[in-house]
């Protein structure tokens, strides 16, 4: 069984070990039917990786100018609670 990073050094260091597999990765033969499903995948996890820092950017500039964690977390589809959970230490 995998078992999945938790902390945020973790995190880091596993990204890190997924960068470098993509980069070295070289389609074989046996591959070639994969390359597409692997390049999509590798685009997308860079996406959500952008995109969940211009979140947190996003998040520090709202908390910056004031707004509440409960409107917040109505913007990000989850409570104010569990905003201020999830980019509270960002947020500062």
């Amino acid at each position: 069984m995998i078992q999945m990073p938790r902390t945020t050094d973790e995190i880091l260091a596993h990204a890190d070990e997924l960068a470098a597999r993509f980069e070295s990765y070289e389609p074989n033969s046996n591959d070639e039917l994969n390359a597409n499903a692997i390049l999509e995948l590798r685009t997308a996890v860079a996406e959500q990786s952008a995109a969940q820092r211009h979140i947190q950017e996003a998040v520090r500039q709202a908390r910056n100018s004031g707004m509440s964690w409960a409107a917040i977390g109505s913007l990000v589809g989850t409570s104010g609670e569990a905003a201020r959970q999830r980019y509270g230490n960002q947020a500062a």
